[in-house]
């Protein structure tokens, strides 16, 4: 190796705008897919050029490697391999490009190696390299009284409940925005945020600042993966289509159909009934971490969807602590800072960055599948998805036989276990079935009844056999 690979600097672009990485010089791999040292002699040269190009803002635009990332080990035979740890930069460090051009010259990673950066992914990274998040900018044509009064109305209300004798109690309602973040003084005036357009504008204000605005809720039942059941979504016109009232809206559809044990708390002296499980907590906390990380400037935008073994909550924009850092927990850098503060004075939010580690804790303790959480650059999008199935016993006793009749509703999501059963039953009296009839026995539609019993199968409660077309399925003793 006489110098350094043109292609390295490709590399060094895409690990640090994406989740860093080791650059290894003097190795090359065998046809068996091994590898071994290729003969580097020089490398202090190498490391000399490195620093040089690293240095040079007319190639690089930020060196983010110290002394401690590189490092040189030597072979029995005097070989060299010069092992360079390029680390995930930091988000106000993004994007790292070269040849002085972002636009041409940014790189991100994904399995398939190193690839150009898209104009939007390329925005959004400049976007986010700011102290100063979006929703504090001022929207100067609009007035404070250009927001829904309505939805103003109900947030101080809330508010207040929740910190009755509260300093800002009192204040008039231009006053009472500025001081929670939802407005701003000019010299022309009150005027409204962005997190307060955002927050308690109507829709029809809201998309002329923000063109890709949109808020989106879907709800699917056991019988389709098609139509949904109930939508609740920002552009129909017949609400405001502000962020707080979908807030509300959605929070209320999420916690329909879960278990609410009666238990007492003691709150001022005295025993009140209190019907959130840690559950509840959980699902609020999922949705407030949605809405303070969206890109409102990214097509697509926030969209909920729920099915009966899962809820999945996207929103535009990519993991700004990194992937790694949400899941631990710690480190707080939300996108969107003023409406993080209004849900919090509302009680909700979390401000010290343990929202998601206590929501995968949540889902561990209380029996349902892992929490996903996938981040997808190339769309610009970040997703968690909470499963909805609980544990299920090894084996499901067939005791309390099930009437045989189609279940009709499409509001049950605690049904997987009654389910199972209704299959378990079928196959017992009716000996090994295919899906077709299994499906006609339970009023299922056949892709829906297939995910159910690829579930039993993977739970030991039956066992499949034949080919695709002669696929049968034998309830397990």
């Amino acid at each position: 190796m006489h110098g350094l690979p043109a292609s390295i600097w490709e590399t060094y672009s895409a690990f640090a705008n994406t989740y860093g990485g080791v650059i290894l010089l003097g190795v090359k791999e065998n046809e068996d897919g091994s590898f071994s040292s290729a003969g580097l002699r020089n490398s202090e040269k190498l490391k000399k050029d490195l620093w040089n190009t690293l240095n040079n803002p007319n190639k690089i635009s930020s060196n983010i490697l110290t002394d401690s990332n590189i490092k040189t080990f030597t072979e029995e035979n005097g070989d060299e391999i010069l092992a360079i740890e390029v680390p995930r930069a930091e988000r106000s460090e993004r994007p790292v490009y070269i040849n002085d051009n972002p636009m041409k010259g940014t790189f991100r990673r994904n399995h398939e190696g190193d690839y150009h950066c898209t104009k939007r992914e390329i925005n959004e990274m400049i976007r986010d390299n700011s102290e100063k998040t979006m929703d504090t900018k001022v929207i100067d044509d609009l007035l404070w009284t250009d927001l829904n009064q309505e939805s103003i109305q109900s947030y101080r209300r809330r508010h207040m409940i929740i910190s009755p004798k509260h300093p800002w109690e009192k204040l008039p309602d231009d006053q009472y925005l500025v001081m929670i973040g939802a407005a701003a003084r000019t010299e022309s005036g009150v005027r409204p945020t962005a997190a307060g357009l955002l927050m308690f504008g109507d829709e029809y204000h809201i998309v002329r600042e923000f063109p890709e605005y949109f808020l989106d809720y879907r709800e699917y039942d056991f019988t389709s993966e098609i139509d949904w059941i109930d939508r609740i979504y920002s552009s129909t016109g017949t609400w405001s289509g502000n962020m707080y009232d979908f807030f509300w809206r959605v929070l209320s559809k999420l916690y329909e159909g879960l278990k609410t044990p009666f238990q007492l708390t003691m709150m001022d002296g005295a025993l009140v009934r209190s019907d959130e499980t840690p559950v509840h907590t959980a699902i609020r906390e999922a949705l407030v971490n949605c809405i303070i990380n969206v890109d409102f400037f990214i097509p697509a935008g926030l969209v909920i969807i729920r099915k009966p073994e899962s809820i999945t909550f996207t929103n535009p924009g990519d993991i700004r602590v990194g992937k790694n850092e949400m899941l631990a927990g710690g480190v707080t850098d939300a996108r969107n800072k003023n409406i993080m503060k209004m849900l919090n004075l509302l009680g909700i939010g979390e401000r010290a960055s343990s929202g998601v580690p206590r929501i995968l804790s949540v889902w561990k303790d209380s029996g349902f599948g892992t929490p996903v959480v996938t981040e997808d650059y190339r769309f610009i999008r970040t997703s968690l998805t909470l499963p909805l199935l609980s544990s299920i016993p090894q084996k499901l006793k067939t005791s309390g036989k099930t009437s045989g009749k189609k279940h009709s509703s499409t509001k049950n999501y605690a049904s997987y276990e009654e389910r199972f059963r209704m299959i378990i039953d079928y196959l017992s009296e009716k000996g090994d079935s295919r899906t077709i009839d299994i499906a006609a026995s339970i009023g299922l539609s056949p892709q829906r009844t297939r995910n159910l019993l690829n579930m039993m199968c993977s739970e030991g409660l039956i066992t499949s056999y034949g080919t695709d077309k002669t696929k049968r399925y034998h309830a397990n003793k």
